[in-house]
């Protein structure tokens, strides 16, 4: 744990911190884009309707998580490089078991109020029956949802790299085998693809608590799953909570603004919806990474700015940022020249193939600013200035995207609502390096 934290060299440090980070993320996408894949196989636009529609609720379920997940990850972080290992222990224990009581809360809600989360999403009279069948299952699954991708963030900031990036291997591994099972062999549809998501995260967050209890057997002074050590106190619920709910707010957020432009594009019916789909999965790899090495250097953020150490705090955020923003540019041209051929790996009618095929170019022009904002926003985050990261938030998805989505719609139709996100992307991204060139100039005054 103190080697990577220690790291002299600021690059290789990134890369032992992101790397593992981004893979995980990988990993994640990867079982994403199975579920659709393994749907398309169908040749049901309406399946793969669905299970568009449904990813904006699976997101906000997962956002549960990151309350705990990203406001423990902040919080033990900072305490991790100020030597106070007792709260650290605290801390961990309180996460572990209120994202234990919010995914059975989750749970309740989803199974009675399915219906309209249904209708809400965006689900018309041709593929609601899917739509239904998908919801079910997930919600059923929340409590390991909500618990493995929290555990993720939460095992971050212990220093425990290897072990985060393993278990969402696990996770996501036996969710494609089980997609192979249940969708080609049984023909379970969009149930099939569901329950593999579901039984997935089971498993990963079985291997996360094997490893606590692992740990805690090992003598780990910082880890325990005693319900004796749940001790909150105001202060400790407010540190989490405060960075947390910025956190989450950024899927939550995400997933209106997606369900806003899903009952958008819905006006052009299920074939743009599904061409839209298969984009959006394929746009998912360069932010997914993205995020992937912004929360994965959020640890190295916290605890060098908890040890007060401010240099290289700057040199991890300028450096990661350069290398998300090229990151992003490689992804650019990939899409733009071979656009047309990642959409056919899922689509099988031409005509449909072409438009995500367009339709994933265009998304593609935001790719390079994800580094910047992502980066800066997990700047905010690490540091516990939940105010700006909840700003950044709001101004990307509610601020910014809605009015954008409507003027673009009226302006150019369908075209106009796909480049929503691209002119977005690229304002925020201008507005979130004049925020951090502010706030790190006053750290500097203050110093």
């Amino acid at each position: 744990m103190t080697t990577v934290f220690e790291e002299k060299n600021i690059s290789k440090a990134i890369m032992r911190m992101g790397l593992p980070a981004m893979l995980g993320q990988l990993t994640t996408l990867i079982y994403n884009i199975a579920d659709t894949f393994f749907v398309s196989l169908t040749k049901e636009p309406t399946m793969i309707a669905a299970v568009t529609l449904c990813t904006p609720i699976l997101l906000i379920i997962m956002s549960i998580a990151s309350i705990f997940g990203m406001g423990g990850n902040s919080v033990i972080a900072r305490l991790l490089g100020e030597n106070k290992n007792k709260e650290v222990k605290n801390t961990l224990n309180f996460c572990l078991y209120a994202m234990v009581f919010a995914g059975i809360i989750i749970l309740l809600v989803g199974v009675l109020f399915m219906e309209p989360i249904a209708k809400i999403s965006g689900a018309d009279a041709e593929n609601i029956t899917y739509t239904y069948d998908y919801l079910k299952y997930i919600f059923l699954g929340s409590p390991f949802i909500i618990l493995s991708n929290g555990l993720v963030h939460l095992f971050r900031s212990l220093g425990f790299i290897k072990e985060s990036t393993i278990g969402l291997a696990i996770g996501n591994s036996i969710n494609i085998i089980f997609d192979f099972i249940f969708i080609v062999l049984l023909d379970w549809g969009t149930v099939g693809a569901a329950l593999a998501t579901s039984f997935g995260f089971f498993c990963s967050t079985i291997y996360y608590l094997a490893c606590m209890i692992r740990a805690e057997r090992k003598g780990n002074q910082i880890i325990s799953l005693s319900i004796k050590y749940f001790a909150p106190h105001k202060k400790m619920i407010g540190s989490v909570i405060s960075i947390g709910i910025p956190g989450a707010l950024i899927t939550v957020l995400l997933s209106v603004s997606n369900i806003v432009l899903n009952n958008f594009i819905g006006i052009y019916g299920s074939n743009a919806v599904a061409s839209y789909g298969i984009a959006y999965k394929v746009d998912m790899v360069p932010i997914m990474l993205s995020v992937g090495l912004s929360q994965g250097v959020a640890p190295l953020v916290g605890y060098y700015y908890g040890a007060g150490k401010r240099d290289r705090m700057s040199q991890v955020i300028k450096t990661s940022t350069i290398y998300g923003v090229v990151l992003g540019v490689i992804f650019l041209v990939v899409f733009c020249l071979f656009g047309t051929k990642l959409a056919s790996i899922f689509l099988h009618d031409e005509s449909l193939i072409h438009q995500a095929g367009y339709f994933i170019s265009i998304l593609g022009l935001s790719a390079p600013m994800l580094g910047i904002i992502n980066m800066i926003t997990s700047y905010f985050q690490a540091l516990g200035v939940a105010v700006k990261s909840l700003l950044i938030t709001i101004m990307r998805n509610v601020i910014l995207f809605i009015p954008t989505v409507m003027i673009l719609n009226s302006l150019w139709q369908l075209n106009g609502v796909i480049a929503a996100q691209p002119v977005v992307e690229t304002v925020l991204a201008i507005i979130c390096i004049v925020m951090y060139v502010k706030d790190s100039s006053m750290t500097t005054l203050q110093q």
